[in-house]
C-alpha cells in the first residue's frame, strides 16, 4: 500500500511541474574528432541548454561511451579511450542532458572520426621470396609488390622505392615503380659470375599526414629474396685435358690409364658428365667408362706394333652433358689425350739376312776367308744384322762366338743395342789353314742385356786356299802430326810394305780404312804416301787424334794393315771470349770497386794460344781504373766523387776492357764495363739569397708571404731534395711548401688557411727561423722576418654561458636580463637581434610551440606579454641571438649565441587519477586487518616537488540494493606511497578490520590525492567501488585423498577447476573430516569461484558446470586423479553468542526435534513402502529382458543387494530422470546425499561378461514434484543385468566416498 502512495505521489509532482518547466534542450547532432587525441585530451563540448535556466548535469551512455569522460557539470568531453578511425569510422553515443526536474532527456550524437596518417604501409602477399633463371630478359618484372595503408586520403596513397639490395654490386640490377611496385630487372644475372641471390630491401611509404600535431610520413621495409636459378647455357669444361698419360705394352685388360675429368661449368644446375671417345689413330685399345671418365686398357696391345705411329695413341675425348641446354641441345666438348705406350723387354735379339730388302729372319749362314787371313780379317759374304725391336736400354744385347772353331773367330761388336751389323773376324791365323780343315763352323750367340732372351746363328766358313805371304809393315804402329786447318795435299807421311812374295814386288797397293777416314786423310795407292785431303775439317778444338789402318795388298789381294796415329797439332785460332759482354757494376762513391772481368780461351791449355792478359782501353776515366794484367781483377785507382762526374752522364761511367792471348799473331777481344757510381749525401743544402724580410697584410688566411732559396750539390733527387721548415717564431700561423726550380729549391711560406693574422694581438712582428734540409739531415738554417699590416677585422664577442631562471606563468614585460657583448677593436657598436628560439618540451628539444620572450636591439631580455608561460609545456627556452658589430670594415661582423632560460615549476596542476580498473572484487573472508582491498593511481603534471602525492580516503559508503549505508572510515591509504619510472604514484587501500561474510553489495570509498609538500596544496578526488563476494558462495570439494596430496597437488587442482569454470579460483581452506569410521581419508578443499566482474559461482553452478557431459569428459578425468568424488555447499562461519542464546537455542532445538523425529518417520514409512512397491515393479520389467541361462537369486527389494552377483553400478553423477524410482522426496543437498545411500562403498562382481547396454526402465508418473536428477540405483542395476551367452565379465567395484553404510 506504501509503494502505491509514493508512485501517486510522484504522478502528482510530474503532472505539476509539466506546467511550469520545460525540458532540456540538446542543440548537436553531429561532431568530429581526430583519432589520434591523446587520452585525457579534448574531444568536444555537448551543446545543451535549458529554457528555464535550470543548471544542467552531463552524461554520456551507450556501447561507444566507453571512449570518452565527460564532465558532469561542464559537459565537456574527453578522450578516456583512444578512437580508431580504422576500426569505426562513425561513432553514435547517447547524450544524456538533467535539469533536475525532469528525466534525462537523451539524444542520439554521432561523432565523425577524423583520420590521422597513424598506421604505417602494410605488404600484402608476403612473402616476396622468387627464383629467378639467370637468362631472364632484361626489362622483365619479377614481381609485384603489393601494400595499403588503412588511412585515407593521401596518407593511404602508398608509393615503392629499394633501400637496399645485398650484395651492393646488385644494386643497379633492380628497380622497382614507385607507385605500381613492379619490381624490374634492370641488368643481365649469371648464376656462375654474379652472386646466386640477393636481398632486396623495398620500402613503402605513404602520402604523409598529421599525426599528433606533426606531419609524419609513415613507412615500412620487407626484405625479398631473389635467388639466381642456374640454367644450363655453358658448355662441359675439361679440367685435365690435353694431357699425355704413360701405360707400359702388354698391359692387362681393364688396367687404368688414366681418369678424364671434366664439369658443368653450370654450377646451380651441375648435369651429370657422360664420356665417350670420338676417335683414334689406334681404334679398339682404349675403353671410356661413360659415368666415371676412366679410360681403362681394352685389348692387349705390342708396343713394336705400334711403332709406325711412333708408339703414341692419340684419343679424342668427348664429354657431354645429360640433359639438353637451354637451345634444346646436348652440350659437349672434345679434347686430345696422348698415352704413350711404355716399352717392356719382351723381344730377344734375332738374326737378320739383309742382302734383300726387306731383311729376312734366318738362322744360318755362309761365308769364304782366304786361310791364313791376319787377325781382324772379315769372314766375306755374311751380310748378318742382330736386331731388338724394343726402345733404349731394353734393345741392348751381347754377341759370342760358340761351337767348335770358336777359338779361331771372334765376333764385332761384342754389344749393340737395337740394331747392329755383325761381323765374323780372324781371331786366330795359325787356326784357319785351308790345308788343315777347309771348312769351320762357329755360332754366333746373341743374348738380351737385361733379360733371359737369346738367339743361335750358324756360320759355315768356307776356307779359300791362297797364296801364304802378306804385305808387311816395318812397325806396328806409326805416330805423326799434323797441323789443324792446314793445306788440303799436305804429306803426313810416306809408308811403304814388303811382301816376300817376288811376284808381288811392285805390286802393293795402299788403303786407309776404315772408310769414313777418308773425309780427312787419303793414301796414294802406288807409293803408300798419306796425306791430307781436307785440311779445313781439323780442328784441335774438335778431334786433336785420328787413328786410321793403312792396309796393303798384294796382287793376290792378300792384306797386311799398320795402325797410324796422327796427332792433330794445335794452332792460335781461337779468340778469347769474355764471360759477359757488358759488366754492370753500382758502387757508392768514397768506396772501392773489386770488378773480376774473365775470358776464356778456346786454344790448347797451358799455350800461348791460350794465355790471356787484360788491358783498359784508354777513355776519360780509363785512368781512374786499373786491371791486374794476369787476373783481369778491376779496381779503382783513388776515390770515387759523383760530383765530380758530368751531371748529363746521371752517375755512369763506361770502360772498355781488352782481352789478348799470347799466340801469334795474338787475338783479342772487348767487354764494356758499365759502372754507376752510386751518390752518398756529403753536401748540405745552402740559401742562395742572405737574408729575407717580407710584409703582410693581417687576416688573410692562406696569402703567400715570400719564398727562401736553397741549393744541394748532390746529384741524385734523393739526396738533393730540399726541405724547408719553420723550426721557430711561427707559432702555427704560417705554412711553409717546398718546390723545386731551376737553381735548386725553394720555400713558399703562406699564412696558414686556417690561422688570420690578428694586428690587435701581441704579436705584430715574427721572426721566423727557416731550416733548409735533406733527406740525410744535413741542414742550413735562415732568418726570416715578416712584419704584420693592420686591418679592421674583429668580429664581436657574445657572451658566453649566459643562463636565466624564470618561474611560469610570468607575464610581465620586465627586463630578466641584459646581453653584453664585447670587441677588440678600438672602434666599434654593437647591437643585438634575435635569430631562433627552441624548447624542451617533454624531453625534446625542438620549435618552440609559442614565443615566450623578446630580444631587444639594445640586449634586453623581455617576457612576451602576449603568452603566458607555462613548465608543463616546456620547461627550457634557447634563445638564439645574434650581437653585430656595425663599424667591422671586413670579415665577419656579427656572431651568435645562445641565452639559456629555464622554466622553473610552481604547483598549478593537481594530481590526476589513473583508472586501471572500474571496480576491485573483495572477498569478505578473506579481508582481515591491514589486508589490501585496493589500489589507487595517480600522476601530476608538475615536476619535483611539486609531483608528489599521497592518498587519503575521505569517505566510506556500503550499497546493497537500492539503499547506501555511510561506515566509518575503517578503509586508509598506505602512507609509504611507490612511484614507477614513468612518475606514476600508487598507493594500496587497507581495511582497518575484518569484514562480515555475509554481506551482499559493495563499498564505495571516497579517495582524495594532494601535493603535501608544495607550497600551493592541490588536490583532486575519485571513487573506487569495491564488490563483496560472501561466505554463501564458498563451495566445498571432496577428495579421497590425505590433506598433504592435496595440498600438493593444489596448483594441478587449481588450474583444473579454473579451466573447468572460467572463472579465478580462491582456496580458502583444506582440511580432514573429523569422522573416524572412515576407512580411508577424505579431504575437503573449500573455495570461491569468482568473475573479474564481481559475480561468483555458487554450488548449484558449480555443480551443473562440473556434472555437464563436456566440462567431465575434459577435466573429470583430471579431477578423478588427484580423487576428487563430490561438491557440497559449506555454511557460513559460526559466530559467538551469548550463554542466554544458547538456552534459547535449545528450548527451540528440543522441540524441533520432536516435530523432526516424527515427521521422519511418517516418511521413512511411506519412503520404505514407496522403495519395496518400486523394487517390485523393477524387478518385473527386468525379468522380461533377462536372457537365458541367467543366473537365479534372492532379490531384496530395498537394498543395495539385487541379485546374487548384481551391485549398484551406478557412480557419482547425472542420471536420467526417467529410470528414477522415486526415492529422492526432497531438494535439499542433504536429502541427497542420504538418499544415494546405495550409491556408496558397494561391490558388484559380473562372473560374465557385460556386453548389453544400460536399459532405461519406464516408470509410472507420479504425483510428487521434486524429482531428483540422478539414476535409482536399483533401476540401473537391473537394466544392465542382460548379458550374452559364456561372455566373461571382469569385477568392477565402486565406491561412494562420503558413506561408508547404508542408509537404510
Amino acid at each position: 500500500m506504501r509503494r502505491m502512495e509514493k508512485l501517486l505521489l510522484l504522478l502528482f509532482a510530474f503532472i505539476a511541474s509539466s506546467y511550469c518547466q520545460s525540458v532540456p534542450v540538446i542543440n548537436m547532432s553531429v561532431v568530429e574528432v581526430r583519432e589520434d587525441v591523446p587520452v585525457g585530451g579534448f574531444a568536444f563540448q555537448i551543446s545543451a541548454y535549458d529554457p528555464d535556466n535550470d543548471p544542467l548535469t552531463y552524461d554520456i551512455t551507450g556501447s561507444n561511451s566507453v571512449h570518452f569522460d565527460v564532465n558532469k557539470q561542464t559537459g565537456e568531453v574527453k578522450i578516456k579511450r583512444q578512437l580508431d578511425r580504422e576500426t569505426n569510422n562513425l561513432v553514435n553515443i547517447n547524450v544524456v542532458v538533467n535539469d533536475g526536474v525532469y528525466a534525462d532527456e537523451i539524444k542520439t550524437v554521432y561523432i565523425a572520426v577524423q583520420d590521422a596518417n597513424d598506421n604505417a604501409p602494410v605488404f600484402l602477399d608476403l612473402p616476396y621470396n622468387r627464383e629467378v633463371a639467370e637468362n631472364s630478359l632484361v626489362g622483365s618484372t619479377l614481381f609485384i609488390a603489393q601494400a595499403i595503408d588503412a588511412d585515407f586520403g593521401p596518407a593511404s596513397i602508398v608509393s615503392f622505392r629499394i633501400d637496399e639490395v645485398v650484395p651492393n654490386d646488385g644494386a643497379g640490377l633492380f628497380s622497382i615503380s614507385e607507385m605500381a611496385g613492379h619490381v624490374v630487372l634492370q641488368g643481365p644475372l649469371s648464376f656462375t659470375d654474379k652472386s646466386p641471390f640477393y636481398q632486396i630491401r623495398i620500402n613503402a611509404t605513404d602520402g604523409g599526414g598529421i599525426f599528433n600535431q606533426v606531419e609524419v610520413f609513415q613507412s615500412s621495409t620487407v626484405i625479398a629474396f631473389i635467388t639466381i636459378k642456374d640454367v644450363p647455357d655453358l658448355d662441359p669444361q675439361f679440367l685435365n685435358l690435353p694431357n699425355i698419360a704413360t701405360i707400359d705394352e702388354n698391359s692387362p685388360m681393364g688396367k687404368s690409364v688414366f681418369t678424364v675429368r671434366a664439369r658443368d661449368p653450370d654450377t646451380g644446375v651441375n648435369d651429370a658428365i657422360r664420356y665417350s671417345i670420338e676417335n683414334a689413330n689406334a681404334p679398339d685399345l682404349f675403353q671410356i667408362n661413360e659415368n666415371d671418365g676412366e679410360i681403362t686398357v681394352k685389348t692387349v696391345f705390342d708396343r713394336e706394333k705400334l711403332l709406325h705411329i711412333g708408339a703414341v695413341v692419340e684419343l679424342q675425348i668427348k664429354a657431354s652433358e645429360t640433359n639438353p641446354n637451354v637451345h634444346g641441345v646436348i652440350a659437349s666438348t672434345v679434347q686430345d689425350l696422348q698415352i704413350a705406350i711404355g716399352d717392356v723387354n719382351d723381344n730377344g735379339p734375332d738374326f737378320y739376312d739383309c742382302e734383300d730388302v726387306p731383311c729376312s729372319l734366318k738362322t744360318s749362314f755362309n761365308g769364304s776367308v782366304d786361310e791364313n787371313s791376319s787377325t781382324g780379317v772379315a769372314v766375306t759374304g755374311l751380310n748378318i744384322r742382330v736386331k731388338d725391336p724394343d726402345q733404349g736400354a731394353n734393345s741392348s744385347f751381347n754377341l759370342r762366338v760358340e761351337g767348335p772353331d770358336k777359338e779361331a773367330f771372334s765376333v764385332i761388336p761384342s754389344s749393340g743395342v737395337g740394331d747392329s751389323v755383325v761381323q765374323l773376324t780372324i781371331r786366330n791365323p795359325t787356326a784357319v789353314d785351308f790345308e788343315e780343315k777347309s771348312v769351320m763352323s762357329v755360332q754366333i750367340v746373341a743374348t738380351d742385356a737385361s733379360a733371359d732372351f737369346s738367339s743361335i746363328a750358324t756360320v759355315t766358313i768356307n776356307i779359300n786356299d791362297v797364296n801364304d805371304n802378306f804385305p808387311e809393315f816395318e812397325e806396328e804402329f806409326y805416330d805423326f802430326p799434323v797441323n789443324e786447318h792446314c793445306e788440303d795435299g799436305t804429306i803426313v807421311a810416306t809408308i811403304t810394305a814388303t811382301d816376300k812374295d817376288a811376284l808381288d814386288d811392285g805390286k802393293i797397293t795402299y788403303k786407309l780404312v776404315p772408310d769414313s777416314i777418308l773425309t780427312f786423310f787419303d793414301v796414294y795407292e802406288n807409293n803408300g804416301t798419306v796425306y791430307v785431303k781436307n785440311g779445313a775439317l781439323l780442328d784441335w778444338e774438335g778431334t786433336n787424334s785420328y787413328s786410321p789402318t793403312l792396309q796393303a795388298r798384294d796382287s793376290d789381294g792378300k792384306i797386311g794393315s799398320t795402325v797410324l796415329v796422327i796427332n792433330i797439332q794445335d794452332i792460335n785460332d781461337q779468340t778469347p771470349e769474355m764471360n759477359r759482354d757488358v759488366y754492370n757494376e753500382f758502387v757508392q762513391e768514397d768506396q772501392n770497386l773489386e770488378l773480376q772481368i774473365q775470358a776464356r780461351d778456346g786454344d790448347k791449355p797451358e799455350t800461348p794460344n791460350s794465355q790471356i792478359q787484360y788491358h783498359i782501353e784508354d777513355s776519360p776515366f780509363s785512368s781512374n781504373f786499373t786491371i791486374d794484367l794476369n787476373s783481369g781483377l778491376l779496381e779503382n785507382n783513388g776515390p770515387l766523387d759523383r760530383e765530380a762526374i758530368n751531371p748529363e752522364l746521371n752517375g755512369v761511367i763506361e770502360l772498355k776492357v781488352i782481352a789478348s792471348d799470347m799466340g801469334m799473331p795474338s787475338l783479342s777481344s772487348t767487354a764494356t764495363v758499365s759502372i754507376n757510381i752510386g751518390d752518398v749525401n756529403d753536401n748540405s743544402p745552402e740559401y742562395l739569397d742572405p737574408d729575407y724580410t717580407f710584409l703582410v697584410k693581417e687576416s688573410e688566411g692562406g696569402i703567400l708571404v715570400g719564398s727562401v732559396r736553397a741549393h744541394d750539390a748532390d746529384q741524385t733527387d734523393f739526396n738533393n731534395r730540399i726541405f724547408f721548415n719553420i723550426i721557430d717564431g711561427g707559432f702555427g700561423s704560417f705554412i711553409l711548401f717546398s718546390e723545386p726550380f731551376s737553381e735548386g729549391y725553394r720555400g713558399n711560406i703562406t699564412v696558414d688557411p686556417s690561422t688570420e693574422l690578428d694586428y690587435e694581438s701581441d704579436r705584430k712582428t715574427y721572426t721566423l727561423k727557416v731550416e733548409a734540409s735533406d733527406l740525410g739531415q744535413k741542414k742550413a738554417v735562415t732568418t726570416v722576418e715578416v712584419v704584420v699590416e693592420d686591418v679592421n677585422d674583429t668580429p664581436p664577442v657574445f657572451p658566453a654561458g649566459l643562463m636565466l631562471n624564470v618561474k611560469e606563468n610570468t607575464s610581465l614585460p620586465e627586463t630578466l636580463s641584459t646581453i653584453k657583448g664585447s670587441d677588440a677593436d678600438t672602434n666599434f657598436s654593437l647591437q643585438y637581434e634575435l635569430i631562433s628560439t627552441e624548447c624542451q618540451c617533454n624531453a625534446t628539444r625542438g620549435p618552440c610551440p609559442e614565443e615566450w620572450f623578446k630580444v631587444y636591439q639594445n640586449g634586453e631580455v623581455k617576457a612576451n606579454p602576449d603568452y603566458v608561460i607555462d613548465y608543463e609545456k616546456c620547461d627550457q627556452v634557447f634563445l638564439t641571438a645574434m650581437v653585430v658589430d656595425i663599424f667591422t670594415e671586413k670579415g665577419r661582423n656579427s656572431t651568435e649565441g645562445v641565452v639559456s632560460i629555464n622554466i622553473e615549476d610552481i604547483n598549478d596542476n593537481a594530481p590526476e587519477f589513473i583508472t586501471l580498473q572500474e571496480f576491485y572484487v573483495v572477498l569478505l573472508e578473506r579481508v582481515e586487518k591491514g589486508s589490501s582491498v585496493a589500489k589507487v593511481y595517480a600522476q601530476d603534471r608538475d615536476k619535483g616537488v611539486n609531483r608528489i602525492t599521497d592518498f587519503k580516503v575521505l569517505k566510506v559508503e556500503y550499497v546493497s540494493g537500492d539503499v547506501t549505508f555511510p561506515q566509518d572510515l575503517f578503509f586508509n591509504a598506505d602512507s609509504e606511497v611507490q612511484q614507477d619510472s614513468a612518475g606514476i604514484f600508487s598507493a594500496d587501500i587497507r581495511s582497518q578490520k575484518s569484514l562480515a561474510s555475509d554481506q551482499e553489495g559493495k563499498y564505495i570509498v571516497e579517495v582524495q590525492a594532494c601535493n603535501p609538500n608544495a607550497e600551493v596544496k592541490l588536490c583532486s578526488t575519485s571513487v573506487i567501488e569495491l564488490l563483496t563476494v560472501d561466505s554463501s558462495f564458498r563451495v566445498s570439494l571432496r577428495f579421497r585423498s590425505s590433506v598433504s596430496e592435496v595440498n600438493e597437488n593444489l596448483p594441478q587442482i587449481r588450474g583444473v577447476l579454473a579451466g573447468a569454470t572460467k572463472a579465478t579460483v580462491h582456496i580458502f581452506n583444506v582440511f580432514s573430516e573429523s569422522e573416524t569410521q572412515r576407512a580411508d581419508e577424505v579431504t575437503v578443499l573449500e573455495a570461491y569461484f569468482v568473475f573479474s566482474n564481481g559475480t561468483a559461482l555458487g554450488y548449484d553452478e558449480v555443480n551443473k558446470i562440473l556434472n555437464s557431459e563436456e566440462v567431465y569428459s575434459e577435466y573429470g578425468v583430471i579431477l578423478s586423479q588427484f580423487g576428487f568424488t563430490g561438491i557440497s555447499t559449506t555454511g557460513g562461519d559460526q559466530k559467538e553468542v551469548k550463554i542466554e542464546v544458547f538456552i534459547m537455542i535449545g528450548l527451540v532445538a528440543a522441540l524441533g526435534i520432536v516435530l523432526v523425529v516424527t515427521t521422519t518417520s511418517l516418511v521413512c514409512i511411506r519412503r520404505n513402502y514407496k522403495r519395496k512397491l518400486k523394487a517390485s515393479k523393477a524387478m518385473n520389467s527386468a525379468s522380461a529382458v533377462v536372457i537365458e541361462n541367467q543366473k537365479s537369486g534372492p532379490v531384496v527389494p530395498g537394498t543395495n543387494k539385487y541379485t546374487k552377483e548384481g551391485a549398484n553400478p551406478v557412480l557419482n553423477m547425472n542420471i536420467d530422470t526417467a529410470t528414477d524410482l522415486g526415492f529422492d522426496e526432497d531438494d535439499s543437498s542433504t536429502d541427497r546425499e542420504s538418499l544415494s545411500s546405495l550409491d556408496y562403498n558397494i561391490d558388484m562382481t559380473m562372473t560374465e561378461k557385460d556386453t548389453m547396454p544400460m536399459m532405461v526402465i519406464e516408470e509410472e508418473d507420479e504425483e510428487y514434484e521434486n524429482v531428483s536428477p540422478y539414476i535409482e540405483p536399483l533401476g540401473a542395476a537391473l537394466a544392465q543385468r542382460e548379458r550374452k551367452r559364456d561372455s566373461e565379465s571382469p569385477s568392477l567395484t565402486f565406491e561412494n566416498p562420503s558413506m561408508s553404510t547404508t542408509d537404510l
